[in-house]
Order: C-alpha cells, then structure tokens, then sequence
C-alpha cells in the first residue's frame, strides 16, 4: 500500500482528502498544526504528528521515518499568527530567515522546496477531489442583474492585479468602485469590512492568483463565505470556475437562496475574455 503525507491546517479539506486518499488504498500520515487542524484528523490517519507552526523539521523527520515520499499541503492556516504564535524549530527558522518576501506563494513554494530537497515530492492539492472545484454558470435561484455583471467584470480585474501582487484572492466592490481588497485577514474579514459600505449591492469576486500553483492555497468558497454576506447583507458572490474550492455545495446555495444572494461560477478563457456561461 502506497503512503501519501498531508501538511494539515484548519478546515475541511484535509480531512475529506485523507478519507479520499485511503478509498483509493493508501496509507496517510499527516502533520496537523496545533489550534489549526480538526481532531477528527486522528480518525481518518495511519499515523499523525501534532506540530506548532513551524516545525518543519519535525514534519520532515515525521515524514521520513514513515517512509512518505509524495505529500500535499492542505488547509488554511490564521495568516496573523505568524506575528504572535509561530515556533520555528532549526529546520523552519532556517527556511524563513532565506524567504525575502514573506507572502503566500512565496512561502508555500520554499516549504515545498524545501520538502523535494527531501525527497518529499508535494502534489496537487486537488488530487482524488477534482469533483469539489467550482462549477461554471448560476448556481442560485437569483440571477446577476446587467449592473451586477460590470461590477464582476470590473472586480474581475482587480482580483486579478491584487492577485499577481501575492496580496490576496478576493475583492468586493460597488458601482465599479473597490470597497475592499483581501490582504493578511482572510476572505470572510474581507467581505465583512467591504460589505458594510455596499450593503445589498455588494459583489464578492474571487478569483486565482496568475500562475496559481495547483498544489496549495486555492480560493475556497464554504457556508462561511455564505454566513459572512449574510452578516453584511452583501449581494453578489462570483467565482472562478474550475480554479477554486466549492465546500459543502448544496448547503452553501440553499444558505444564499434563502439570503436572496446571486452565486455565479465564471470561466476566464485563454483570450481574457469573461466567460459567463449563461447568456
């Protein structure tokens, strides 16, 4: 039986892809964060390592001894905590004082970088879970009004600069206006703090980052996303199709349909031109 490690944050994810893993036949062994990762992770796991953010060397050495020679990076991890509760063994003190840019993409690739050196290949995040990617077209009862589809293009394209920045993956506007860009506080601070100023005409617009690396940190949508428009009575949630995370789908269009809010999943095409799906 093959052996496949996972780096678990919060949520999820790492859970459903351990359960996943194990119906295709293999073992998993996973390195949970202490106040990120589930306990219900010990219920679907060979073998798992409790680790403070980090430890990567105890990760490593975990791996190792178990014989993991594929792993993947799973879950999200309170991008804040970096500033308050982070404990670096030698092995991680050594790879942060190396990242020159301390963003997203650029500390996920020197972890995984640093895992090949190894000889721990990291995989796509969405292997044995393509069926969890956003679907194309209106997911909702509600349909985006002509107003509501310039304000996705224009967010659209603000998404996308704030993402080739490594800032963030999400903008939520108005009117063709920016009310808020995702930076360290996550999607849903996001969507609360822009949606307070757009209220019921408020568009959410997630998208990837340019060169998304398909192995960690792709935009993920839950009944989260969904509770935080609500709190702000935000209208519009837009998606990129087949480049994000949906997480308990039907919950999370039942939830917007009974908060009246438009859920779209758009596709981009190689040209850059939007592509709706429905018109």
């Amino acid at each position: 039986m093959s052996k496949i490690g996972i780096i678990a944050g919060g949520g999820q994810f790492p859970f459903l892809f351990a359960k996943a893993a194990r119906e295709q036949g293999r073992q998993v062994f996973i390195a949970a964060h202490k106040g990120e990762s589930s306990p219900d992770l010990e219920t679907v796991a060979d073998s798992i390592c409790w680790v403070k953010l980090g430890q990567l060397g105890k990760i490593i050495k975990f791996f190792r001894d178990a014989g993991v020679c594929e792993a993947v990076l799973l879950g999200a991890i309170t991008k804040t905590r970096i500033f308050k509760d982070i404990w670096p063994d030698l092995k991680g003190l050594s790879l942060w004082n190396r990242i020159k840019i301390r963003q997203d993409d650029q500390i996920l690739r020197a972890v995984a970088e640093a895992l090949q050196e190894e000889g721990i290949a990291v995989l796509e995040s969405t292997l044995y879970l393509q069926h969890l990617l956003f679907p194309k077209g209106i997911l909702t009862k509600k349909k985006p009004t002509a107003e509501h589809l310039a304000d996705i293009k224009f967010g659209w394209q603000m998404a996308r600069e704030v993402g080739r920045l490594d800032i963030g993956q999400c903008v939520v506007v108005r009117d063709r206006t920016v009310l808020a860009v995702e930076a360290i506080e996550g999607t849903d601070a996001t969507i609360r703090r822009g949606g307070i100023l757009g209220r019921e005409q408020t568009v959410v617009v997630k998208v990837k980052k340019p060169g998304q690396d398909f192995r960690f940190d792709l935009p993920a949508i839950g009944i989260r996303t969904i509770d935080s428009m609500v709190e702000v009575k935000a209208g519009v949630l837009a998606v990129e199709s087949g480049q994000a995370l949906l997480f308990d789908g039907d919950a999370v269009i039942e939830q917007a349909d009974r908060a009246g809010i438009v859920v779209v999943g758009i596709e981009e095409k190689s040209s850059g031109e939007l592509d709706l799906g429905w018109r």
